[in-house]
């Protein structure tokens, strides 16, 4: 079944990439951060005057946090963003030499990385095979069976689990994607969904239907 799931995730989204925008681990790991409770979309509209002004790491970190928070005003939790981006640019300036570390635990000691900005920076920007898990990806992946779990590290180690490795990177993407167009949070497209015969989530509803 998992098979079946992810040759049509592949079928359905054949581009995956991220829909941040980004020319540098330096700018994602900005992007993904600020992308918290915040669209991709959004942040891409704030993100071209944020990287003018401050083109790498040593020229945030030299900054207070009142300085970033007008450029980033509008993706929300502005205050708090803004002092984690000054202070992660302060540990990679002063302890990476200005470069983002590929290191995960190295990432993840950054403040206001977690895990799913770690994954996110490691897998688009450095390559590597991982699944970063955010609601989308969490809802989609537990709502199709391929993980049964509540919390996004718990996702994280089973998708690890069930999907080859080679196609982390891919299917993470997949899954949000799907989460974005279909697997809508409350209202789901069930009826447009090509992949509605493996969805638990609709089966269960179903069994309940009849019973009724």
């Amino acid at each position: 079944m998992t098979l079946n799931i992810l040759t049509e995730l592949a079928r359905l989204y054949p581009h995956p990439r991220s829909e941040l925008d980004f020319g540098s681990p330096f700018e994602l790991l900005i992007a993904t951060m600020l992308a918290a409770q915040c669209t991709d979309r959004q942040v891409n509209r704030v993100t071209p005057a944020l990287f003018a002004a401050f083109p790498d790491p040593a020229s945030i970190a030299a900054q207070a946090p009142e300085t970033i928070e007008p450029y980033i005003h509008a993706c929300g939790f502005y205050h708090t963003k803004a002092r984690n981006i000054v202070k992660a640019c302060r540990v990679i300036t002063e302890q990476y030499g200005g470069e983002v570390p590929r290191d995960m635990d190295a990432l993840t000691a950054l403040p206001g990385v977690g895990r799913k900005t770690a994954n996110v920076v490691t897998s688009n920007a450095f390559g590597a095979d991982a699944i970063a898990v955010d609601t989308h990806v969490l809802r989609v992946s537990n709502r199709l069976g391929l993980a049964h779990a509540k919390t996004p590290e718990q996702t994280e180690r089973q998708l690890m689990l069930a999907i080859p490795k080679r196609d982390w990177s891919d299917a993470h993407h997949w899954l949000i994607f799907h989460g974005r167009r279909v697997c809508h949070a409350r209202k789901p497209e069930c009826d447009n969904c090509t992949l509605a015969e493996y969805c638990k989530a609709r089966l269960a509803e179903s069994a309940n239907l009849e019973v009724v």
